[in-house]
């Protein structure tokens, strides 16, 4: 089967297509006929390197989310999930390939009225939006900002404040086009990268000064900044890296803030448990498929287009999800 693995660490020109066996699923594991991969930051992330010192090495499967058919169970999976179309997780590898295989704990069931492409540009970054916003106690009437909101975590975010009652949500993008299709998903205030003016004009004096929730998929050198943006009593949730790390020193500003009581969390679903997670991705699911939450799709690109997928990214060219079909 064709799968899409790291040679060399760096661009994204590193990736390369290759042939490997179809994997057998061991217990407790299904196989997966792919018929849609989401790709995601964090294969970007790996790809270029920034987690390199966590152990991976080239010739690493990157993808972590892949949609398609049952095609084989493992010993102690119910024979009733062949041939039942899927979304399923598959950990930091083993995602950019024509057939997957996948814990049965971490396969939901898709609904009908979903596509596999659909899915795939959901199933990952509702949920992270979803606790993001739960972690950040976030009540109705609250003020939220997203950072970094053109990317699928951030416009599931977006859905997700308005539905739930936000008195405002602020986002930063980078194009005024970019801010009209953030308006339509439930964005009441579009913010230029600094968070000051809008894209394109010098001011937006209706947007809140401050917040009660930050929610930030961007990191980087810019995010000591909008802790300053907290209300008293306001909370930071930082949920990706995308721009990098942050300053060695950001929490000097942070204890700045002491008076004003703001905290400053990190969410990663490794600590949320696997039930919990699964629950709120099927009734997601439920909810897309009725029409009530949207997964963007940037882009469609085969197997072997990983690497143009890849330079979108780089370039912030995205909106949204861009997906690959074998």
């Amino acid at each position: 089967m064709k799968a899409v693995v790291i040679k060399e660490f760096g661009t994204a020109d590193g990736l390369e297509v290759v042939d490997l066996p179809v994997p057998d699923p061991a217990p407790g594991q299904v196989r997966v006929a792919v018929e849609a991969i989401g790709v995601g930051g964090v294969d970007a992330m790996l790809r270029r390197g920034t987690l390199g010192t966590f152990g991976f090495e080239p010739g690493h499967v990157l993808g972590s989310e892949v949609a398609g058919r049952v095609t084989a169970a493992g010993d102690g999976v119910d024979a009733s999930w062949l041939g039942r179309r899927v979304w399923a997780f598959t950990g930091l590898s083993g995602g950019y390939v024509e057939q997957a295989v996948a814990d049965i704990d971490d396969v939901v069931a898709l609904p009908d009225g979903l596509s596999s492409v659909e899915a795939v540009a959901l199933g990952s970054s509702g949920v992270v939006a979803h606790f993001a916003l739960e972690r950040a106690r976030f009540a109705p009437g609250e003020t939220v900002l997203v950072r970094g909101a053109a990317g699928s975590i951030g416009i599931s975010a977006v859905q997700l404040a308005a539905r739930g009652g936000a008195s405002a949500v602020a986002v930063t993008t980078s194009s005024p086009e970019r801010g009209a299709r953030l308006r339509e998903l439930g964005a009441t205030h579009v913010l230029d990268r600094s968070g000051e003016g809008a894209p394109g004009a010098p001011s937006t004096p209706s947007a809140p000064d401050r917040y009660d929730v930050v929610i930030d998929i961007a990191g980087g050198a810019q995010l000591p900044d909008f802790l300053a943006k907290l209300n008293p009593n306001g909370r930071f949730l930082s949920v990706g890296l995308i721009a990098g790390l942050p300053p060695a020193d950001f929490g000097t500003r942070l204890t700045a803030a002491f008076r004003s009581s703001v905290s400053y969390a990190t969410l990663s679903l490794d600590t949320v448990p696997v039930p919990a997670k699964q629950a709120v991705r099927a009734a997601q699911f439920a909810e897309a498929a009725r029409g009530k939450l949207r997964g963007v799709v940037h882009e469609v690109l085969p197997l072997d287009g990983a690497a143009q997928a890849h330079r979108g990214m780089d370039e912030g060219r995205v909106f949204g999800r861009v997906v690959l079909v074998p």
